[in-house]
């Protein structure tokens, strides 16, 4: 039974002893899960990162590869110094005393990163996998307006929905960044209204500024910003910014200078649901099963989107 005084997300996560906290689209998605992984190691369990890597992970020394698709980076990986997330994150780690691994998954299909995530699981003893998105299109089912860029959410989902671990959660955060690529938040809204019905709803959980995590959270956002000058997030940067009392049109960086950017206290708040209950959601993700490549995954995706006799209308949030 959940309480007001423990967030459901917690209590699911209350007798987890190894808990992998895994970015699901790529990029800086992994800082989105910094907050709870604080929070977890806090709390006395073992936190680890990984994130679906857009680098190419076979490429890095053969010191840090675990596996065919599958790297442990390191504070000292060598590596592309304008963009590697998975190390800006591990820099960050070491210095303020963290365990500075962070594991990266190649890009890839289904069938081979959900093996990955099964050796991660074996290696790590893991009995809690929480996916994070730094946005909304993982809470996407199909048919709605628009998916944004579903493709890496959606391996992972797909990965992660076929490993056996005890607790599998996905926690989104960064609600209204996704309209910079069409996403309509009203059908967001909609899908967690859906998700609440079937008991699958975790609810919302707002990272307090003030916080040991939200501080420690901001300085790794500025760290990562500054390691990554020409290429810096602008999904975890609008959440830092949310979480600092910004809102409406505030630009951070030149990357966002021809959006009109809407910067909310929403960006802030993890929203959490069920991974089998989204998993099983969804109206393609079983055509998923079987791809090799992000291509194939992308490919099956347009089929499907193609075949569908039409899609939700957008609606507006009132306003």
């Amino acid at each position: 039974m959940f309480t007001l005084a423990e967030p459901p997300l917690f209590a699911r996560l209350r007798d987890a002893r190894s808990v992998l906290i895994a970015g699901a689209g790529g990029g800086f998605d992994v800082f989105a899960g910094l907050p709870l992984g604080i929070a977890l190691t806090d709390a006395g369990k073992r936190a680890h990162f990984a994130n679906l890597s857009f680098v190419t992970v076979d490429h890095l020394p053969s010191s840090v590869r675990v596996a065919p698709g599958l790297a442990a980076v390191r504070s000292d990986t060598p590596g592309n110094d304008d963009y590697f997330p998975e190390r800006a994150l591990a820099m960050w780690l070491s210095r303020n005393g963290f365990p500075d691994t962070v594991y990266a998954f190649a890009k890839t299909g289904v069938k081979p990163l959900r093996a990955l995530y099964r050796r991660l699981v074996r290696d790590l003893d893991i009995d809690a996998i929480v996916l994070v998105d730094g946005g909304t299109d993982i809470l996407m089912r199909g048919d709605e307006a628009s998916l944004g860029t579903p493709e890496e959410d959606m391996a992972s989902l797909a990965a992660v929905a076929g490993v056996d671990v005890p607790v599998r959660l996905v926690a989104s955060l960064g609600f209204g960044i996704d309209a910079y690529h069409g996403i309509c938040h009203a059908q967001v809204l909609e899908n967690l209204a859906a998700l609440s019905r079937s008991g699958h709803y975790l609810g919302a959980l707002s990272i307090p500024r003030e916080s040991r995590e939200g501080t420690l959270f901001l300085d790794a956002v500025a760290y990562a910003n500054r390691v990554t000058p020409r290429r810096p997030s602008i999904v975890q940067g609008s959440v830092g910014a949310a979480l600092t009392g910004r809102f409406g049109d505030a630009h951070f960086t030149e990357r966002t200078g021809n959006s009109e950017l809407f910067i909310n206290p929403l960006m802030s708040v993890y929203f959490t649901v069920d991974l089998a209950g989204l998993a099983e959601r969804s109206l393609y993700l079983d055509r998923l099963e079987g791809t090799r490549n992000i291509w194939e995954v992308s490919s099956r995706i347009a089929e499907f989107r193609d075949e569908l006799p039409s899609t939700r209308p957008r609606r507006a949030i009132p306003h």
